[in-house]
């Protein structure tokens, strides 16, 4: 138990990946260059699916390009609801960097949301995104009076929701992937051969696939209700 505790504990450790030499040396964490990885194969899956785009006997690339963001369009077009579709664009780019980041680890490399970090800046990003969007569709007084709906007495706790909304989404997200670390160490631990193998294939792919569609769900959710 004492080996699991130190895994633990260096798994929560961020570690500096390298430094830049400028300003007095600036550090650069792991997750953060593991994110600029996942970013990189993205913006590189995006350009090769993209060259060469043409209107009449499009080739295979394209026609798998178009197939993914039809697919991606129709899939979160459908939890963000019809005033919602205009942020579908952004719904897609963070469920696919989310799924790509928790995978990673099948490449030995340190999945960047087991810091806290990153999933912080996540839900930041995605609770601005939520309340401009309420904004956006009702106006700023509309918007301001919606925390007194459907009565003046609940404004207080509709006004929490904007520190609790991105709370959970941080939480629920970096719980789950620190979950699943700890579960499959335990796994190592009482039988080291075979088994863990199995078991990576659910935490390491299909759990790491569920916890982006958790989050974007939860996030498409509020952008709804935020757009009603």
């Amino acid at each position: 138990m004492e080996k699991l505790a130190s895994r633990l504990l260096e798994e929560l450790n961020v570690k500096t990946a390298f430094t830049i030499p400028v300003l007095g040396g600036i550090e650069v964490a792991e997750s953060v260059t593991v994110s600029w990885i996942v970013m990189a194969v993205l913006i590189l899956g995006a350009v090769f699916l993209t060259r060469n785009l043409r209107v009449q006997n499009p080739g295979k690339r394209q026609l798998a390009a178009e197939f993914i963001v039809s697919w991606l369009d129709g899939f979160t077009g459908e939890m963000l609801g019809e005033h919602g579709k205009q942020y579908s664009s952004y719904i897609s780019t963070v469920l696919l960097y989310i799924g790509l980041a928790n995978v990673i680890g099948v490449f030995g490399l340190k999945p960047p949301t087991k810091d806290m970090n990153v999933t912080i800046a996540l839900s930041v990003m995605s609770i601005l995104l939520i309340e401009a969007a309420g904004i956006r569709q009702k106006g700023t007084g509309g918007w301001l009076k919606s925390f007194a709906q459907p009565i003046a007495i609940v404004a207080p706790i509709n006004i929490l929701e904007i520190v609790i909304r991105p709370l959970s989404l941080c939480m629920r997200l970096f719980g789950n992937v620190l979950g699943a670390f700890v579960i499959m160490e335990l796994i190592k631990y009482v039988l080291p051969v075979g088994l863990p193998a199995v078991f990576s294939l659910y935490f390491d792919l299909f759990d790491g696939l569920i916890q982006a569609y958790v989050f974007v769900f939860l996030t498409s959710l509020f952008i709804a209700e935020a757009v009603e």
